[in-house]
């Protein structure tokens, strides 16, 4: 199918982006050269070449969703008119995106005149590009520093930021238990289960030597998870090599957080719930599923085996990948390790029924027969994907300021989503392919109850209830446009008027609060060096707080931890709060750009404050709270997720007790 070809190469297209971020292993060379054109006025000159069987996009929107961008830095220039291309990009009409795009294969040239202020001014040139052959793409960054006065050129240089370790801890052991269940979960899906007699049957032949049937039966289970494992492992791996720990975290940060993968995955959960639903059906191309089978019978011993755990994995693909993806985000908003572990315990789930199948072949006769409850979970499964895919969408619509999805928006989505699943469960809805429905089941009952009971929890939230148990999965509080019994519209929190808090001590108006809020109703900083100014003044610690907008349990923080009333008193009353977003795409004026040891220029509010968090705090984990007094010097030990209230009232108060002192 066509469908099925683009949607693999999307997928394909999007890993091999994430890979290449930040210092991969790009194949297009720049170099750039400076034209004097007299009285002050320079003309530079930026040429590309590329490999003959790759392309590069145009500039602006001829280049779609990643377009070659230029930026030309110094202090001592201004520029003249916009950068113009040496000729016009090949033009075309794009079947995936709908849309007219351009692209440059070749050499080509870019231009950019400026006006220098000072004689031999430096300017840094960087340019960010995507790379494509026909399958594959790539990013690359690159950056070069040229003198103007003279004809010069210079070598492009790829930009590898430092790193350190993050000390800042994550919900480690909640993404591996979200992770052990979601692999239990997969195996009820239709793609796996008719792998169940297939694994029997070749583990029947030679199960008369018991010890080396059990030696197979084992190995069987070690290439399942491998097949799923090492893939991600050896992105980490090499990433970290040859760039240290800043450039794999930027790589998940990136798969985080950027709206490009977030509205991919989106879609890809959008088309796969359809599936699900009867509209199509999705699967891997018969010639690689077909090779991996053929393979199992003509290879003996461990090759066999081998190839019948490949089968599984490219057969089940349909409806693990999905599950897969779900679990690889959640688990990049952890340490840059945590993906690892997170898809070691997901294959460890997964292939343990398989391997007991392949321990005991008699086990079939006891597994109930496929049939028409297979459908049925793949419709269930199809609404979860809708739910689940919403998420997506939101991450990017907060991190970019979008404001398609408020919080009341996305509970009815998933308010009408669940309770459509209810009707279903009950048999008042039907598929396509589903069996008839003459009774249900005590099971499917059961299953309806607790659906229903699910959406009466959610329906209040619709007027500004907390719903503590979701606060990791909906937007924030302060998202949402009416909240019953609110003396105000931020957040629904109700804050008293006469209350001594360091919210009434704030001025007028605080840098970047015109499109950033806390929750609950606290109020507080967005930029560091006005926060410790503030704290000078009123004589109070600063509560720092590295977040993000598409930090899950940064909500679930808020949510559990700083709504108990003894944390918020502390955090009113007692401390200076600044808020610093680490995944915010808004660009900042020019004044507060920051330029790095290498040149790099920060000109987003989440690169500067990762970058805060990186250099000045060792953190690339969300949560990641820290306890300052006005000069910014640390008081203790930072503080990551972990919801035990007791325990970070004790943590507040060594702060405190280290400032007071």
């Amino acid at each position: 199918m066509k469908f099925v070809k683009i949607l693999l190469v999307a997928i394909a297209s999007l890993l091999s982006t994430s890979m290449s971020a930040q210092g991969g292993d790009v194949r297009t060379r720049w170099s750039a050269e400076v034209v004097d054109l007299g009285e002050g006025l320079y003309q530079i000159d930026v040429t590309a070449k590329i490999p003959s069987d790759l392309h590069i996009y145009a500039m602006g929107e001829l280049g779609g969703y990643n377009p070659t961008t230029f930026s030309f830095t110094s202090e001592n220039i201004t520029l003249e008119g916009e950068t113009t291309p040496s000729r016009e990009p090949h033009k075309y009409f794009d079947d995936i995106f709908m849309i007219d795009m351009g692209d440059y294969s070749g050499e080509v040239t870019f231009s950019q005149k400026v006006l220098s202020h000072k004689k031999n001014a430096k300017v840094v040139v960087g340019v960010e590009w995507q790379e494509c052959t026909d399958e594959t793409c790539q990013m690359g960054e690159v950056e070069m520093e040229i003198k103007l006065g003279k004809s010069k050129a210079a070598a492009a240089t790829v930009s590898e930021p430092k790193a350190e370790q993050s000390k800042g801890g994550g919900n480690f052991w909640g993404t591996i238990l979200e992770a052990i269940l979601w692999g239990f979960a997969a195996l009820l899906t239709p793609c796996v289960f008719p792998m169940v007699p297939m694994t029997v049957s070749f583990f029947m032949k030679g199960s008369e030597n018991k010890a080396k049937a059990k030696f197979r039966a084992v190995m069987y289970g070690v290439f399942i998870v491998a097949l799923y494992t090492l893939p991600i492992a050896a992105i980490i791996l090499i990433t970290r090599l040859v760039g240290g720990d800043a450039v794999t975290a930027d790589i998940f940060n990136w798969l985080g957080t950027h709206w490009l993968p977030n509205i991919l995955f989106f879609v890809v959960f959008m088309i796969f719930a359809a599936s699900f639903f009867g509209a199509f059906e999705i699967v891997l191309p018969s010639k690689l599923v077909n090779k991996s089978d053929e393979n199992v019978d003509k290879k003996k011993g461990l090759g066999g085996v081998f190839f019948l755990a490949l089968t599984l994995v490219l057969v089940s693909f349909s409806c693990t990948g999905p599950i897969v993806g779900s679990v690889l985000i959640k688990a990049t908003q952890g340490e840059v390790l945590t993906p690892i572990f997170a898809m070691l315990a997901f294959s460890l789930a997964f292939s343990i029924p398989f391997v007991l199948c392949a321990l005991f072949p008699g086990l079939l006769n006891k597994m109930p027969k496929s049939g028409g409850w297979l459908n049925s979970v793949k419709v269930v499964l199809g609404f979860v994907e809708v739910a689940l895919g919403f998420k997506f969408l939101s991450t990017a619509d907060q991190v970019y300021h979008w404001g398609l999805l408020d919080r009341e928006i996305y509970l009815a989505i998933w308010i009408v989503c669940f309770t459509l699943m209810g009707f279903y469960l009950l048999g008042k809805l039907k598929f396509k392919h589903d069996s008839e429905v003459k009774y249900i089941s005590t099971f499917r009952l059961i299953l309806a109850i607790g659906v229903f009971t699910f959406v009466v929890y959610m329906i209040p939230g619709m007027w500004g209830a907390p719903l503590k148990g979701l606060s990791g999965y909906l937007p924030p509080m302060q998202t949402q446009d009416f909240v019953l019994g609110a003396e105000n519209s931020n957040g629904g929190a109700v804050v008293s008027a006469n209350s001594n808090t360091t919210a009434s001590e704030l001025p007028a108006t605080v840098k970047y609060g015109d499109f950033l809020e806390l929750p609950l109703g606290l109020e507080g900083f967005y930029d560091l060096e006005e926060a410790k100014a503030h704290a000078a003044k009123v004589g109070k610690p600063i509560f720092l707080d590295f977040t993000g907008h598409g930090c899950v349990n940064c909500r679930e923080m808020e949510s559990r931890v700083w709504s108990d009333p003894a944390v918020k008193a502390k955090l009113e009353s007692e401390f200076v709060i600044c808020a610093l977003y680490v995944d915010d795409k808004k660009q900042v004026a020019k004044e507060d750009w920051v330029t790095l040891e290498n040149g790099k220029v920060l000109k987003t509010l989440g690169k500067i404050n990762s970058n805060i968090a990186l250099e000045q705090f060792g953190a690339n984990a969300q949560p990641h709270y820290v306890i300052l007094d006005a000069s910014g010097k640390q008081l203790g030990e930072a503080r990551g997720y972990n919801l035990d209230v007791a325990a970070f009232i004790d943590w507040m108060n060594a702060g405190l007790n280290e400032y007071n002192k």
